[in-house]
């Protein structure tokens, strides 16, 4: 097996624009894509949003690429990609790839999508990152003969369907628990049931927020959380920052998150969202999440996430948010949410449902118990 660089395999086609204020350049039936229309699942890609006109492919000089050239996104973001079903051409966030006979196009797919994060390390700049022509070039790859491609590629292929699948049953069981969540408890902003109402402060133990400072990253160590990580709604540590054994035990003296608790993001654009703590993994928080110890006696963990998770304290966040430039919700503010309080009958009720749906989570290999 041979070890190549793209560039010597390949011709790197990078794209570009045609003026946006010439009229004939535009609303043509060719077709010209941007990174903004690829998403985690593309992999042929035969339409475009915008068409351009023969007379913009004439007068600007743009390269076509042809139907099967891998199309790679090198900047906002990077590392989109997917392979052209059609003729087509494209903005100069692109990067693209017509291969040669020596590799097959799916394998060469599929080793720069399992490549996301290596692609964006490459990515240089003061603004914004992004990867030349230069480093796509000499990026190298194992080039096996076309036989054992064609092999890798399709069983690639299968595990990425089976994966796909699973996270749309995944996506269904939350859809389920916020409709059960509904379905017990009505429209919490209406309160149609006459739930009493308390503030969130009241049904804490505490509620504090990350180091204000970043800290010095390591290489490996005790996982260091921020909004990016819980902006999903669940705690991913996949791409986390780390940080030394020293740095993590002075953090957690302040705030030390453990499971049943709850993270709400309250920094940036994509505050107000809570995260429920369902793992025994160590970790700290950077200042953009905060931390809530509710007081299980008197509401449960589960239920109150969710809750938080409604339209009716997310509009109790938006009221609240300070920050001209960044958004910023502070924790005096977060601890005067009023929340609804159901009997914790009715609570563990729902937490029930939503255990034995996390079952069926874990029995698709997404979670563990």
């Amino acid at each position: 097996m041979a070890r190549m660089k793209l560039g010597d395999i390949c011709e790197i086609v990078t794209g570009s624009t045609p003026k946006t204020n010439v009229i004939e350049y535009w609303g043509g039936n060719i077709k010209w894509i941007t990174p903004a229309e690829l998403n985690d699942e593309t992999f042929i890609i035969t339409d475009s949003v915008r068409k351009i006109t023969e007379v913009a492919v004439k007068k600007t000089g743009l390269s076509v690429l042809p139907k099967g050239t891998v199309i790679l996104s090198s900047r906002a973001p990077i590392g989109k990609v997917a392979i052209a079903g059609c003729d087509l051409y494209c903005n100069q966030g692109f990067k693209n790839l017509i291969c040669s006979n020596v590799i097959l196009n799916e394998y060469l797919y599929w080793f720069l999508k399992g490549k996301y994060e290596y692609l964006n390390s490459l990515g240089r700049g003061a603004t914004f990152k992004e990867i030349s022509k230069t480093i796509v070039q000499n990026i190298e790859i194992e080039v096996p003969d076309i036989e054992k491609q064609h092999k890798i590629a399709a069983i690639l292929k299968r595990c990425n369907d089976i994966i796909i699948k699973r996270e749309r049953e995944i996506e269904e069981l939350d859809t389920l628990i916020k409709a059960r969540f509904v379905e017990m408890f009505g429209d919490l902003e209406q309160n149609p049931k006459g739930y009493h109402t308390r503030k969130l402060g009241s049904l804490a133990t505490k509620i504090s927020d990350g180091v204000h400072a970043k800290p010095e990253y390591t290489e490996t160590g005790r996982p260091f959380i921020s909004v990016v990580n819980i902006n999903t709604g669940k705690i991913s540590f996949e791409g986390c920052k780390f940080v030394s054994e020293e740095a993590y035990q002075a953090m957690i003296k302040s705030t030390h998150p453990k499971r049943g608790d709850i993270l709400y993001t309250k920094v940036g654009a994509t505050y107000g969202i809570p995260a429920y703590v369902d793992t025994d993994t160590e970790f700290c928080l950077y200042v953009s999440v905060s931390l809530i110890k509710p007081r299980h006696e008197e509401i449960d963990s589960r239920f109150l996430a969710l809750s938080m998770a409604m339209p009716y304290v997310k509009r109790q966040a938006d009221s609240r948010i300070k920050g001209i430039g960044v958004p910023d919700l502070h924790l005096n503010q977060i601890r005067e949410f009023d929340i609804i309080c159901p009997p914790r009958s009715e609570q563990e009720e729902f937490a029930a449902f939503v255990a034995q749906t996390d079952k069926s989570k874990v029995a698709l290999g997404y979670i563990s118990c």
